[in-house]
């Protein structure tokens, strides 16, 4: 699915988020009708940063967040923007404005609910732009593996809120085990990254732990963030800790990168374990435990 950036030779490239999306971990929301704020959202721990102009912006705003969005992605801005889902006139002017602006990392869709929906927003943007399919519905939900196999989909986002006003569950973590497992297993079926889970409403930190650590044992790698002070927490508790980390390259260092010293079976999903945990405390600089 990778697609080779055409803004290989724009300036705006000195600003590339410090970790890739495929493995962003914490996915900041912004109002889009709040310009004053972009600058903090770019500046904050958050892996990535997406300026909403749905839900965050009501219509009679939505021209004029519409326009601030793209001058200060224009200007010197990076960042991913949600539009407006495909049965809304707002879809496409949304599509229109963004189309071929420099900064734009890529979109998150609204509501999607089927593979069309995303191809057709993909042939309004340039060639290569990634998008988020973000499920919404039971619709969507049902439709997650189409979509997921969508060529333009680059990752699944989960918006629990929506899909629980939609279906009248609850957000336990049982009610929603169905709907985040069936996201992770499409994702990987279509051989896409995990998917990103949905927000946690609220300022206490250890319920965001308790939650991004859900997120993780549910097989989703990057979860939503309504302020930035949430960004932090998601990011630690979505990473390998220290100890992890200190454990995978003790592990390593007795296998043998190449498995050269495996003694049995069980060796072997352990060294893949730990290669992993290995490579993603390299991504997100997390040292071991001494």
């Amino acid at each position: 699915m990778e697609t080779a950036d055409p803004r290989t030779a724009d300036p705006q490239a000195s600003l590339a988020p410090r970790i890739a999306a495929e493995q962003a971990r914490s996915w900041l929301l912004v109002p889009g009708g709040r310009p004053e704020n972009f600058e903090a959202a770019q500046s904050s721990a958050a892996d990535a940063v997406i300026l909403d102009l749905e839900d965050a912006v009501t219509p009679g705003r939505k021209p004029q967040a519409r326009t601030d969005v793209v001058e200060w992605l224009s200007e010197h801005g990076r960042a991913w923007v949600r539009i407006n889902d495909a049965t809304t006139p707002y879809w496409a002017e949304d599509l229109d404005a963004l189309s071929g602006v420099p900064g734009l990392e890529g979109v998150m869709l609204a509501k999607t609910e089927s593979g069309m929906q995303v191809d057709a927003t993909a042939e309004r943007l340039r060639e290569g732009t990634r998008i988020l399919a973000l499920i919404e519905s039971a619709v969507g939900l049902e439709a997650a593996p189409e979509i997921a196999r969508t060529e333009a989909t680059f990752r699944l986002a989960f918006g629990s809120g929506d899909f629980r006003r939609d279906t009248g569950m609850d957000d336990s973590p049982l009610a929603m085990a169905y709907p985040r497992s069936r996201l992770a297993i499409a994702s990987r079926a279509a051989r896409i990254c995990a998917p990103i889970d949905g927000p946690t409403l609220g300022t206490d930190v250890d319920a965001l732990s308790r939650a991004a650590a859900l997120t993780l044992s549910m097989g989703m790698t990057g979860k939503l963030c309504m302020t930035i002070a949430q960004t932090g927490p998601v990011n630690d508790a979505l990473s390998p800790s220290p100890a992890e980390a200190k454990w995978a390259s003790e592990v390593i260092a007795d296998l043998g990168e190449d498995g050269s010293r495996v003694r049995d079976g069980s060796d072997v999903p352990k060294l893949a374990k730990a290669k992993k945990i290995n490579a993603l405390a390299r991504i997100f600089d997390i040292a071991p435990r001494s």
